[in-house]
């Protein structure tokens, strides 16, 4: 009994040296340069992880903002209620533009100024 000879183009790909070979590494070296490039993108790219990272960041400060623009808004709100009160009013018309109630007098005190010679 003899060995028969498979024909030429069905033992291609048992042949390292093959054309078939050949073009199957070609295709996962692209299938591996395609990988790596998203890869990449997925890390560096613009919804990337360091995108990501960059938005978060940046997300708490807005947050951290509007928080202390809430707590001033409400500071504000009730310094504005409280200047609603009469007596606020007055002590802010005293202490700010000196003004008196009428049958006050007003008194103003300076200091004596301090002689040269001293005291013995």
């Amino acid at each position: 009994m003899r060995a028969r000879k498979p024909p030429s183009g069905s033992s291609s790909a048992g042949n390292p040296g093959t054309p078939a070979r050949q073009r199957r590494g070609k295709g996962y070296l692209i299938l591996f340069f395609l990988a790596a490039l998203l890869a990449v993108d997925a890390v560096f790219g613009d919804k990337g992880l360091f995108a990501l990272r960059r938005a978060r960041r940046e997300h708490d400060e807005v947050a951290l903002g509007l928080i202390r623009a809430r707590q001033e808004n409400a500071r504000l709100r009730e310094e504005v209620q409280r200047l609603y009160e009469p007596a606020v009013v007055e002590e802010i018309a005293r202490r700010e533009l000196g003004l008196i109630k009428p049958g006050e007098i007003l008194f103003i005190v300076k200091d004596a100024p301090q002689s040269s010679v001293p005291s013995r």
